[in-house]
């Protein structure tokens, strides 16, 4: 049991639930000002209720025995069985601090299909909706992908801190859900415009922030390979960021900010899955090559074929996760 990696994997748990009202604020500002409030209001009761489910049946479906390499049993229902001593994820770290890391991610994964769906879901629906899709979706996928025997993993895919698990499932779940709900009224000729830019980039910031506790904090330890994540994440944001700041000034004439903001997330989703796998240099590359994929994701793709993913939720996560995946 190592104290020093204790600490650092409860920070970072901290940093990564600081990452969803991040990304409430960094939604809030995205949309139209008449969603706003509700936008945040989404991130928010979603921590709430992502970490109650988790320590109901969350943690024990996603980590516990696996039945078939698809989902857990109930062996850590409310908690039950995870101590103080080490578990079966790590030798240096509580069982429960393993526990409560991964609750983050559960935490945030759901908020992130929100941004797809802005104004056009009621409050009881949304908060159905995340409760079963926690339970038919992520569960299963996180257990498949890191938990002991899951089928995923049993195959050789590899996802460090959750680009399959978080954004792709997030990214794709959003997409279908945004065309069965079909657009926003007067989505046609109405004009969707960025209505609080400094909020976004508060946002942004927060995101920022806490994606070092999501990549590092996904190494388990304070070691070498946490050094690593760290410094992937931090070049692939500002290489995404770079990018997609060239992308508007060919486009447009000058950067912006709310441009120079998604690349910034962009280019954090595009290293997540393989920031403990790849070295600084492909960091580099990923990062510069996710903003022109996924700018022509979200004005070419989605105006093609008209659906209305309000904040671009699968343009960025959804097509950001399937490329860093890939690479």
């Amino acid at each position: 049991m190592s104290t020093g990696n204790t600490a650092f994997v409860l920070i970072s748990a901290a940093m990564v639930l600081f990452m969803t009202p991040g990304l409430g604020f960094f939604y809030g500002g995205l949309g139209r000002r008449k969603n706003a409030v509700s936008n945040i209001m989404n991130s928010f009761f979603i921590m709430g209720t992502a970490m109650v489910m988790w320590v109901i049946c969350g943690y024990s479906l996603s980590f516990g025995t696996s039945n078939g390499g698809f989902i857990g049993d109930l062996s850590y229902a409310f908690f039950n069985n995870i101590g103080m001593g080490t578990g079966p994820y790590s030798d240096s770290i509580p069982a429960m601090a393993f526990a409560v890391f991964q609750m983050m991610f559960a935490v945030i994964t759901p908020a992130l299909i929100t941004g797809s769906l802005a104004g056009r879901m009621k409050f009881r629906s949304l908060f159905m909706f995340i409760v079963l899709w926690s339970l038919i979706v992520y569960y299963p996928i996180a257990h498949m992908m890191w938990a002991k025997n899951g089928f995923m993993a049993s195959l050789g895919a590899v996802d460090f801190a959750g680009g399959n698990v978080v954004h792709i499932s997030s990214g794709v779940s959003a997409l279908i859900l945004c065309i069965l709900l079909g657009k926003r009224h007067g989505y046609d000729h109405a004009n969707y415009r960025v209505h609080n830019i400094p909020l976004v980039a508060i946002g942004a910031a927060l995101l920022l922030f806490g994606w070092f506790g999501f990549n590092s904090g996904s190494a388990l330890a304070a070691n070498g390979l946490a050094a690593v994540a760290f410094a992937d994440t931090a070049v692939s944001a500002a290489a995404g960021m770079l990018s997609w700041m060239l992308i508007d000034v060919i486009s447009s004439g000058k950067p912006t900010l709310v441009g120079a903001c998604t690349g910034l997330v962009v280019g954090l989703v595009a290293i997540t899955p393989g920031c403990g796998y790849v070295p600084v240099w492909a960091a580099l590359v990923i990062g510069l090559l996710v903003s022109p994929i996924c700018y022509f994701a979200v004005s070419v793709i989605k105006k093609k074929f008209g659906y209305d993913d309000a904040l671009d939720a699968f343009g960025c996560h959804g097509i950001g996760g399937i490329w860093g995946g890939i690479a």
